[in-house]
């Protein structure tokens, strides 16, 4: 094989002087080659080439396979800011995600396995064999991830002791130690989750029941956050009781009290609540999706509306239910049955009600603006919609 040939299979990366921008590029078979490409480029004639050293290069047979070259259109020597790109320093600034983090090259390096030990890795002449990042205007490398999980990440490689505070979740910090490729703390943080980790055994109507039993009727009950799934709570009277956030998936309510809940943001996805008294509950973004809710009572006789503003029925069967009065405002009710509902004086202002089926509902002086009716059904309904329901 040629010398030629050889110089052409070299890689290097081209870099214009006093910027940090460069091309990787083959090597070109000569010198002069070298700086036309260069020109290509960056459009400069330039005519002097510099290693990462600030040494003027003469001769193509001296570039090495990934080296950093430096090309200028004057005889002055590249900018020391320039050299701290590849010169290896023992500390090492980091700004990561804004913040600045000062450390020394030998931490870094501490999991010879990680990226930032690769980031850092230096050449047998003392310079970095790679390219880390680009750098700010201090001269600091910018890493673009989140300098919370980062500072942990840093303590790590400092002590090789996996200390975190306990504000810091512990499945970012395992994200975190992904992205770096640091397998020991991926492996300690993989044993700590499972340690934190309790297998939750859902509540069952005997512990409902219980609990029902020991309070107090004027205490309030709360069941905030509790896990529900699968309980048959059918005909209980649960009036008043908080079940903010709780998990009461695929239960069965049929006949059940639930009359002035309180159930934002709970999980009542493929329930079966037919026949459930819900008189003015407050069900903001509760998730209702999937639930069979037939003949169910929203309307109180005080007046009090049923808040369900924001709540997702999507596929639910609503059929006969009453519901006078309720505001559903921007909630999601597409594919929803509510044949037959009576809806007279509700608000769904900017309610989903695409493809939903409301044929036979009365809804009298119902607010309907800004919702969407796309493919509604609004069939034998028992009083004509007007145009000012429905045009914002």
């Amino acid at each position: 094989m040629s010398e030629s040939s050889k110089s052409s299979s070299k890689r290097i990366t081209l870099i214009k002087n006093e910027i940090h921008r460069g091309y990787c590029i083959l090597l070109p078979e000569t010198m002069e080659e070298l700086l036309d490409t260069s020109k290509s480029y960056f459009g400069s004639n330039f005519v002097y080439i510099f290693n990462a050293f600030g040494g003027q290069i003469t001769d193509i047979d001296v570039i090495r396979d990934n080296d950093v070259l430096y090309v200028s259109e004057t005889e002055n020597n590249i900018k020391p800011e320039m050299l701290k790109l590849q010169t290896v320093q023992d500390w090492i600034t980091l700004n990561v995600g804004g913040k600045y983090f000062t450390t020394s090259k030998s931490t870094l390096q501490s999991d010879p396995d990680s990226m930032l030990a690769r980031m850092f890795q230096e050449s047998e002449e003392g310079s970095f064999l790679y390219t880390p990042s680009n750098v700010d205007a201090k001269g600091a490398f910018l890493i673009d991830r989140n300098p919370t999980y980062f500072e942990q990440i840093l303590n790590y490689l400092r002590t090789g002791k996996l200390i975190f505070d306990k504000h810091i979740n512990p499945e970012g910090l395992l994200e975190e130690a992904k992205f770096f490729g640091i397998p020991s703390l991926m492996t300690q943080l993989e044993e700590f989750k499972e340690k934190q980790e309790v297998k939750e055994v859902p509540l069952n109507r005997r512990d409902v029941v219980n609990a029902l039993i020991r309070c107090p009727q004027s205490a309030e009950l709360r069941f905030q956050g509790v896990n529900l799934q699968g309980a048959d709570l059918s005909k209980l009277d649960l009036r008043n009781i908080n079940f903010k956030y709780a998990n009461l998936k695929g239960c069965k309510l049929i006949g059940a009290n639930l009359s002035w809940c309180s159930l934002e943001r709970a999980d009542f996805s493929q329930t079966e609540m037919d026949g459930a008294q819900m008189m003015a509950v407050k069900c903001v973004c509760a998730n209702f999706e999937g639930a069979v809710m037939r003949n169910c009572n929203f309307e109180d006789p005080n007046g009090t509306r049923a808040n369900m503003e924001g709540a997702n029925f999507k596929s639910a069967n609503l059929e006969g239910s009453q519901m006078s009065g309720v505001n559903l405002r921007v909630a999601t009710l597409k594919n929803a049955n509510l044949k037959n509902c009576d809806l007279k004086w509700s608000e769904l202002a900017g309610a989903d009600l695409e493809f939903c089926d409301l044929s036979g509902s009365d809804l009298h002086e119902a607010n309907l603006r800004g919702a969407n009716l796309k493919d509604a059904a609004f069939e034998w309904m028992l009083s004509p919609l007007h145009m000012s329901q429905t045009i914002r």
